[in-house]
Parts: C-alpha cells; structure tokens; sequence
C-alpha cells in the first residue's frame, strides 16, 4: 500500500530539519531531505533560554519548509519539538511564533522523545534486542527494546551541548551522571550481553569516521557495527582531526566537528557502564519512529526490507512486478535457512531493477542498488549477498568477489548468492521476464540432475538460451542439466 507525501519536521537543539516521505506505508521512501543548523539549544546551560538569533534562523528555514511542503502537496505536516524547546524558558512563546508560521507543532515530553526513539529503531530492526541510545544536541534519550516493543524508557539533559562544563570537571563527574541516569531505568544489568543502538547525528559521524580509519569498504552507517571498545581507540583520532581530514570523511560537516569529541565521550561512558555486546547504528529514529507508532499492527509486523525492495521492483519491472513467484520458482533447488531464503526473495523482488540501464552496465546498476539503496532490516553483509545475486542475475563479467565489499561475506556465502542470481536470470530469460511462464514450468533438484519440467503447453519456450543458462546454473550446483516435459 502507498501513500501520499507526509512531511515531518522536527524542531532539535542542534538542527531544524524537514523530512519527506512518500511510498509504501510500512516504509516510506524519503524524497527530500533539508536541515539548518539553527543551533536553538546553545546556550540553553548557560542561560535557560533559547537565543534570538537561533530563533530568527529557526523560523526562516520553517518558514520555507511550510512553502515547499505545500508546493509538494505534502498530505499532512507533523511538527515536533524536542528538549531545547522543552527545556527554554522562552519555548511556549518561540512555539506561538511557529504556530502564526501556519503550524501545529507538538512539545514531545522527554519521555514521547525516548519511546519515539525506540520505535524508530523496531522500525528499521524489528528483532532488536538492546538498548536504544539516541542522542541530541539537548538531550539523551534510553530506552529498552526487545520483542517488537519499547519496555521501558527516559529522557536525560546530556545531550552534547550541555555536557561540556561537565567534562571540564572531570570525566568523572559526566560518568556519574550517566550511571545515575542507567541506574533510575534499572538497566545495568538489563544491558549487558545486548546490544546498544546508537541514534542521532553525532553518533553517525563517529560511525562514519570509524569506517575511514577501518577502509571499511561500504559506506552505510545503518547497521554498521563497532566493538564497545571503539570510543576509546577513537578519542585520540577525534582530538587530531583537521579540517583536511574531515574533508576525506563523506557526509561528515564541520559543523558537526566541534560535538564529536563530547559524543564519543558519552558513548564511552555508556559503553563502560553498560557492557554491551557491540554498538550497531541506526539511521532511522524519532521521525520514523512517529510514522511506525501510528501504523496498525499489520502493517508494522511487515517486513522492511522486503517491503521497500517489492516497492521498488514494483516501480522498475518491465511487464509487473512478480518476484514473488520468481522466488517460489527458484527455491526447490535451495535448501536456504530462513535468513537467508529472506535475503534470496529480496533479491528475487529486485530482479527486473536494472533493464532500463544499457545492457553492459545492468550488473552495475543492479549492484550499484543493493549496496547503496536506502534499506533497512538489513546488514551489510546481507546488502552483499543481495548484490552478488544481481550481479550474476545482470550476466555480470568478471568476479564479483574481486570486489572490496566481497570481504564482508564468507565464500561460501558468496557462492550461494551466487547460484541465486543464476537461477533467477534462468527464471527470467524462460519467459522474457512475464510472471506466466514460470506458472507453467518447474526446477527439480536431485543428487545427480537440474532439471527444467515444462508443461506441454510451455514447450515453446524451451530454447538455446534456456538451454544455455539451464546449464550455467546446474554446473555452479554441480549438477547435469536436463530438460523434460510434463
């Protein structure tokens, strides 16, 4: 099911950003991303207040934000605000001004925030079970996850602009606030042997930094994992950065700079008084956290990952999109696990994505697609697995596991993706990509034999290139190849 745009603009300490979404309602694509960095929650320590000139600079970027999500036919605008709001003595009045902007905003209470956080987390990981850690310029949200649901939850003033006088005390006085803080969730012992999801921009630079000094070969912050050590290993790098450094991090502001030595410092002690297993970074958190909070449970039990790539197979198929059937087909010659016959039907789904790119460049594009596209609800190793099976599904030349990202799965992993994408770019030459073919014909798998059953009726359709890529797949099975009819 798709919808229309639905726009959410969410009020931060640190920034003022709108997001668009559009597609299918399970997980919305988002089509227009913008974000000033107004800087509201400042000097919100020092003062209490919100300072006149961030205000100006919030309610002009607002002020636009209303005009293109107009002009965009955006159905429906929710506007959020979070802790520098929240917290200022001048927020109910800064909040009127959004109002007389033509807005309804809503003050998330510390508590919304943290639940929200959760949620935006299940949404892209429904199986996570950990602590969710997201953290602003005003504020640090925790909340247990586990089970599709967010167990418990709170809000704490150490966001990374508050924390600095803290710091200069003495590491020890941030550490003790952070303890105090795990301590009144009772999650000390609720954490250890789960993992800790990172939420937030701050925490999207570290992961992005890490994948630099690591030549980590595929740059998606989503999913990506780091040891609970990290933070310490990464604090003396944080502190030499220079402004060429920052220029080879991609995605990295200089902005965002100066708060990165106050992030990883927080990680750190988060790290130290939880224990996690690994620390695992979620792109997705309180705005998609407000979409999924209003889904019915259908629709949220749904799968993301497979979701968004029957989205975009859907918008990309020559004759309808049918990788359904086209995975049910292939699968009696696999003898998948249910992790990986998931990832194999995503590919299936994304099997027609590539044919409007010239022929010699459909395996990059195909390629280009699972590694790059803006998935969640998968890791990047699964990301891999789906681009060696489109790699091979496009007649990709040359070897896949030549490629850098190849590293991230173990070959044998490679192999069977491999095998996918031979058997799905049989599937769609036997019917010229139309979904009828395969209603009429079937893979049997036996210790010896693959064979291609046709019906009488789909006895024309046997040909040299059925015959050819019929023998391709079964010597990557190690089988011999056979046709029969039915």
């Amino acid at each position: 099911m798709t919808q229309k745009p639905v726009a959410i603009i969410d009020i931060g300490s640190n920034s003022v950003r709108l997001v668009v979404y559009a597609g299918a309602t399970r997980i919305p694509w988002i089509i227009f991303n913008e974000k000033v960095l107004a800087g509201l929650g400042q000097t919100i320590a020092s003062t209490g207040a919100l300072p006149d000139e961030a205000q100006q600079r919030a309610l002009a970027a607002l002020r636009r934000f209303r005009t293109l999500a107009d002009e965009m036919g955006v159905a429906r605008t929710l506007v959020v605000a979070t802790a520098a709001v929240r917290d200022a003595s001048n927020g109910a009045q800064f909040l009127d001004l959004v109002r007389a902007i033509g807005f309804s905003p809503m003050m998330l209470s510390g508590e919304q925030e943290a639940v929200m956080a959760g949620q935006g987390v299940l949404s892209a990981i429904p199986e996570a079970d950990g602590i969710v850690a997201d953290l602003g310029g005003g504020s640090l949200e925790l909340a247990e996850v586990g089970q599709g649901k967010v167990q418990r939850s709170a809000s704490f003033p150490l966001g990374v602009l508050r924390v600095e006088p803290m710091i200069r005390k003495g590491e020890g006085t941030l550490a003790k606030k952070i303890a105090k803080a795990i301590q009144s969730l009772d999650l000390g012992k609720r954490a250890q042997g789960r993992p800790l999801y990172l939420v937030g921009g701050s925490w999207r630079a570290l992961a992005r930094l890490d994948m630099v000094l690591n030549d980590y070969p595929l740059p998606i912050t989503h999913h990506y994992e780091m040891s609970p050590d990290r933070p310490a290993e990464l604090q003396g790098a944080i502190e030499s950065l220079s402004k060429t450094d920052v220029k080879n991090v991609p995605s990295l502001s200089l902005a965002r700079v100066p708060m990165l030595p106050y992030a990883n410092r927080i990680l750190k002690t988060l790290a130290d008084e939880l224990r996690p297993t690994s620390l695992i970074v979620s792109s997705f958190g309180i705005r998609e956290g407000l979409l999924y909070s209003e889904l019915d449970p259908a629709t949220r039990a749904q799968d993301p990952l497979l979701e968004a790539a029957r989205e975009a197979g859907q918008g990309l198929a020559r004759f309808g999109e049918h990788g359904d059937l086209l995975d049910r087909w292939i699968a009696p010659i696999f003898d998948d696990e249910p992790a990986a016959a998931r990832l194999r039907l995503a590919a299936c789904l994304l099997a027609d994505i590539a044919w409007q790119a010239h022929p010699d460049f459909r395996a990059e594009r195909g390629v280009d697609m699972a590694l790059h596209g803006n998935w969640v609800g998968v890791d990047s190793p699964g990301r891999v697995m789906i681009a060696q099976a489109l790699f091979s599904n496009f007649g990709g030349a040359g070897r896949f596991a030549d490629l850098d990202v190849a590293l991230l799965c173990h070959p044998s992993e490679l192999e069977r993706a491999s095998q996918w994408g031979l058997a799905m770019r049989l599937g769609q030459r036997l019917g010229g990509g139309v979904a009828s073919s395969l209603q009429h014909s079937r893979l049997r798998l036996s210790k010896a034999v693959l064979r291609l059953e046709l019906e009488n009726g789909a006895v024309a359709l046997r040909g040299e290139a059925i015959e050819r890529r019929l023998r391709t797949l079964a010597s990557a099975l190690g089988r011999k190849p056979e046709v029969a009819v039915s």
